[in-house]
């Protein structure tokens, strides 16, 4: 069985830059909804950006690397009000984190 530490680092960056590209292509996909089903969203992704890059990215700077644009333009431009619902499904999907 293949093992994510047996992929090139150069074949998982295209793969990482991918991923990147689609979530900014599918801004209609809202961060509490990818919380509530998966655990993760565009925050984790760029916190995740800032913690490996060593001290080399602020988390302004990694937000903006995943977004595309400055955090502050893109939550005023994309993402709508948490319902209820989506709230308690992300804290139950963030749960199965730990």
């Amino acid at each position: 069985m293949a093992r994510i530490e047996d992929i090139d680092d150069a074949v998982a960056a295209v793969a990482f830059r991918r991923l990147v590209a689609h979530l900014r292509h599918r801004d209609d996909a809202q961060n509490i909804d990818l919380m509530g089903l998966a655990g993760f969203c565009r925050n984790c992704l760029s916190d995740w950006v800032e913690e490996a890059s060593g001290g080399a990215l602020d988390k302004d700077a990694a937000r903006e690397a995943i977004y595309g644009m400055p955090y502050g333009a893109w939550k005023a431009a994309h993402q709508a009000e948490a319902t209820p619902e989506q709230l308690e499904r992300m804290r139950e999907s963030v749960a199965k984190n730990a």
